[in-house]
Protein backbone atom coordinates (compact mmCIF):
# COMPACT_ATOMS: atom_id res chain seq x y z
CA UNK A 1 0.00 0.00 0.00
CA UNK A 2 1.48 3.23 -0.84
CA UNK A 3 -0.03 6.59 1.27
CA UNK A 4 -0.77 9.78 -0.02
CA UNK A 5 0.03 13.57 1.01
CA UNK A 6 -3.10 13.46 2.76
CA UNK A 7 -2.60 10.53 4.66
CA UNK A 8 1.03 11.44 6.19
CA UNK A 9 1.89 11.47 9.82
CA UNK A 10 4.94 12.77 11.16
CA UNK A 11 7.94 10.53 12.35
CA UNK A 12 8.37 11.71 15.42
CA UNK A 13 5.31 9.85 16.51
CA UNK A 14 6.67 6.99 16.27
CA UNK A 15 8.53 7.49 19.08
CA UNK A 16 5.82 9.19 20.86
CA UNK A 17 3.56 6.29 20.49
CA UNK A 18 5.92 4.11 22.03
CA UNK A 19 6.98 5.95 24.51
CA UNK A 20 2.61 6.07 25.24
CA UNK A 21 0.09 5.11 22.86
CA UNK A 22 -1.96 7.87 24.54
CA UNK A 23 0.29 10.58 23.97
CA UNK A 24 0.53 9.69 20.81
CA UNK A 25 -3.39 9.55 20.25
CA UNK A 26 -3.53 13.37 21.86
CA UNK A 27 -0.98 14.67 19.49
CA UNK A 28 -2.45 13.11 16.63
CA UNK A 29 -6.05 13.22 17.15
CA UNK A 30 -6.68 15.74 19.48
CA UNK A 31 -3.65 18.21 18.69
CA UNK A 32 -2.62 18.61 21.86
CA UNK A 33 0.34 19.76 23.20
CA UNK A 34 2.40 20.65 26.56
CA UNK A 35 5.56 22.10 27.34
CA UNK A 36 8.13 20.96 30.03
CA UNK A 37 11.95 21.72 30.86
CA UNK A 38 12.61 18.58 29.21
CA UNK A 39 10.33 19.08 26.22
CA UNK A 40 12.24 22.92 26.01
CA UNK A 41 15.67 21.98 26.54
CA UNK A 42 14.95 19.54 23.60
CA UNK A 43 13.94 22.08 21.20
CA UNK A 44 16.53 24.28 21.93
CA UNK A 45 19.19 21.84 20.95
CA UNK A 46 16.76 20.75 17.83
CA UNK A 47 17.07 24.90 16.60
CA UNK A 48 20.33 25.09 17.20
CA UNK A 49 21.52 21.84 15.38
CA UNK A 50 19.01 22.81 12.26
CA UNK A 51 20.96 26.17 12.00
CA UNK A 52 23.74 24.92 10.83
CA UNK A 53 22.36 23.32 7.42
CA UNK A 54 25.32 22.19 5.65
CA UNK A 55 28.80 21.33 6.70
CA UNK A 56 31.47 19.83 3.87
CA UNK A 57 35.15 18.24 3.58
CA UNK A 58 36.67 16.65 0.65
CA UNK A 59 35.12 12.96 1.73
CA UNK A 60 32.14 14.15 3.93
CA UNK A 61 28.68 16.15 4.06
CA UNK A 62 26.88 17.36 6.87
CA UNK A 63 23.51 17.81 6.17
CA UNK A 64 21.29 19.99 8.93
CA UNK A 65 17.23 19.40 8.74
CA UNK A 66 16.88 17.14 6.49
CA UNK A 67 13.23 16.72 5.00
CA UNK A 68 12.10 13.05 4.98
CA UNK A 69 9.29 12.03 3.49
CA UNK A 70 7.91 7.88 2.78
CA UNK A 71 4.57 7.22 0.93
CA UNK A 72 5.17 3.16 1.78
CA UNK A 73 4.66 4.25 5.34
CA UNK A 74 2.83 6.91 5.14
CA UNK A 75 5.43 9.02 6.90
CA UNK A 76 6.89 12.97 6.86
CA UNK A 77 8.85 14.86 9.26
CA UNK A 78 13.05 16.05 9.23
CA UNK A 79 16.38 14.35 10.66
CA UNK A 80 18.14 16.42 12.79
CA UNK A 81 21.63 15.35 10.73
CA UNK A 82 22.52 13.36 7.63
CA UNK A 83 25.77 12.20 7.62
CA UNK A 84 27.36 11.52 4.34
CA UNK A 85 30.51 10.22 3.83
CA UNK A 86 32.47 8.38 0.70
CA UNK A 87 32.37 5.17 0.27
CA UNK A 88 33.31 2.77 -2.64
CA UNK A 89 30.69 1.21 -1.58
CA UNK A 90 27.83 3.51 -0.89
CA UNK A 91 25.17 4.56 -2.95
CA UNK A 92 24.84 6.74 -5.78
CA UNK A 93 23.23 9.97 -4.82
CA UNK A 94 21.21 12.44 -7.63
CA UNK A 95 22.93 15.28 -6.22
CA UNK A 96 25.96 14.49 -5.45
CA UNK A 97 29.15 12.67 -7.46
CA UNK A 98 30.48 9.38 -6.26
CA UNK A 99 29.15 6.76 -3.79
CA UNK A 100 28.33 7.70 -0.63
CA UNK A 101 27.63 6.09 2.76
CA UNK A 102 24.48 7.51 4.59
CA UNK A 103 23.81 7.76 8.26
CA UNK A 104 21.15 9.57 10.21
CA UNK A 105 21.96 11.03 13.36
CA UNK A 106 19.33 12.56 16.28
CA UNK A 107 20.17 15.04 18.75
CA UNK A 108 19.05 14.46 22.03
CA UNK A 109 19.47 17.10 25.57
CA UNK A 110 20.80 15.40 28.89
CA UNK A 111 22.87 12.58 29.17
CA UNK A 112 23.26 8.77 27.27
CA UNK A 113 19.93 6.96 28.53
CA UNK A 114 18.06 3.93 27.74
CA UNK A 115 15.64 5.38 25.48
CA UNK A 116 14.29 2.72 22.88
CA UNK A 117 11.47 4.77 21.42
CA UNK A 118 14.06 7.05 20.10
CA UNK A 119 16.01 4.30 18.32
CA UNK A 120 13.20 3.24 16.97
CA UNK A 121 12.97 7.28 15.52
CA UNK A 122 16.38 7.68 14.03
CA UNK A 123 15.42 3.67 12.91
CA UNK A 124 12.51 5.60 11.40
CA UNK A 125 14.24 8.58 9.61
CA UNK A 126 16.57 5.67 8.06
CA UNK A 127 13.85 3.89 6.42
CA UNK A 128 12.90 7.08 4.78
CA UNK A 129 16.24 7.87 3.55
CA UNK A 130 16.03 4.36 2.09
CA UNK A 131 13.04 4.98 0.19
CA UNK A 132 14.02 8.34 -1.13
CA UNK A 133 17.81 7.57 -1.90
CA UNK A 134 17.32 3.37 -3.26
CA UNK A 135 19.99 2.69 -0.18
CA UNK A 136 20.29 0.36 2.52
CA UNK A 137 21.03 2.34 5.97
CA UNK A 138 22.46 -0.39 8.64
CA UNK A 139 23.08 2.10 11.50
CA UNK A 140 22.99 5.54 12.59
CA UNK A 141 23.20 7.60 16.23
CA UNK A 142 21.60 9.20 18.90
CA UNK A 143 23.75 12.11 20.08
CA UNK A 144 23.63 13.14 23.79
CA UNK A 145 24.53 16.49 24.07
CA UNK A 146 24.82 16.18 27.69
CA UNK A 147 27.16 13.64 27.75
CA UNK A 148 28.67 15.00 24.12
CA UNK A 149 28.37 11.07 23.39
CA UNK A 150 26.58 8.81 20.19
CA UNK A 151 24.79 6.42 21.04
CA UNK A 152 25.17 3.79 17.71
CA UNK A 153 22.14 2.19 16.85
CA UNK A 154 21.76 -0.48 14.66
CA UNK A 155 18.54 -0.47 12.17
CA UNK A 156 18.22 -4.80 12.77
CA UNK A 157 15.06 -6.45 11.41
CA UNK A 158 13.32 -6.26 14.70
CA UNK A 159 13.42 -2.33 14.77
CA UNK A 160 12.07 -2.42 11.36
CA UNK A 161 9.16 -4.50 11.78
CA UNK A 162 8.36 -2.48 15.46
CA UNK A 163 8.67 0.97 12.97
CA UNK A 164 6.78 -0.34 10.65
CA UNK A 165 4.16 -2.05 12.73
CA UNK A 166 3.71 1.22 15.07
CA UNK A 167 3.52 3.17 11.54
CA UNK A 168 0.11 1.11 10.51
CA UNK A 169 -1.23 1.35 14.32
CA UNK A 170 -0.83 5.33 13.96
CA UNK A 171 -2.79 5.22 10.31
CA UNK A 172 -5.25 2.87 11.70
CA UNK A 173 -5.73 4.94 14.86
CA UNK A 174 -6.13 7.97 12.49
CA UNK A 175 -9.04 6.55 10.54
CA UNK A 176 -10.93 5.48 13.52
CA UNK A 177 -10.38 8.83 15.20
CA UNK A 178 -10.15 6.87 18.79
CA UNK A 179 -7.62 8.28 21.38
CA UNK A 180 -6.52 5.22 23.26
CA UNK A 181 -7.34 5.06 27.00
CA UNK A 182 -5.12 6.53 30.22
CA UNK A 183 -3.17 3.79 31.27
CA UNK A 184 -1.14 4.81 34.58
CA UNK A 185 2.43 3.74 34.44
CA UNK A 186 6.01 5.28 36.02
CA UNK A 187 6.32 7.52 33.07
CA UNK A 188 3.45 9.50 33.75
CA UNK A 189 4.96 11.94 36.36
CA UNK A 190 7.48 12.87 34.42
CA UNK A 191 5.11 13.50 31.31
CA UNK A 192 4.17 16.89 30.32
CA UNK A 193 1.00 15.84 28.94
CA UNK A 194 0.08 14.72 32.26
CA UNK A 195 -2.56 17.05 33.09
CA UNK A 196 -4.69 16.84 29.85
CA UNK A 197 -3.74 13.30 29.94
CA UNK A 198 -5.47 12.67 33.79
CA UNK A 199 -3.85 9.16 33.87
CA UNK A 200 -5.18 8.75 37.34
CA UNK A 201 -8.94 10.13 37.09
CA UNK A 202 -9.29 8.47 33.60
CA UNK A 203 -8.03 4.70 35.17
CA UNK A 204 -12.00 4.51 35.29
CA UNK A 205 -13.69 6.86 33.18
CA UNK A 206 -17.02 5.71 33.98
CA UNK A 207 -16.57 5.87 36.85
CA UNK A 208 -14.71 9.21 36.65
CA UNK A 209 -18.03 10.95 34.95
CA UNK A 210 -20.26 9.66 37.51
CA UNK A 211 -18.09 11.35 39.59
CA UNK A 212 -18.30 14.77 38.36
CA UNK A 213 -22.25 14.42 37.74
CA UNK A 214 -22.69 13.58 41.68
CA UNK A 215 -20.36 16.62 42.49
CA UNK A 216 -22.42 18.73 39.90
CA UNK A 217 -25.50 18.15 41.49
CA UNK A 218 -24.56 18.02 44.98
CA UNK A 219 -23.82 22.07 43.81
Amino acid sequence: MMYSDDDLIPISYISQYEYCKRRAGLLLLEQQWVENVHTVEGDIIHERVHSGLRESRSDSLMLRAVSLISYRYGLIGKSDCVELTKDAQGSTLPWAEGKWFICPVEYKHGDVRDEPEYELQVCAQAMCLEEMCSCRIDYGYLFYEGAHRRLKVIFDEAKRARVEEIAQELHDMQKCSITPLAIKGKRCNGCSMNNICLPDKLKNPFSYIQKLLKEAGEE
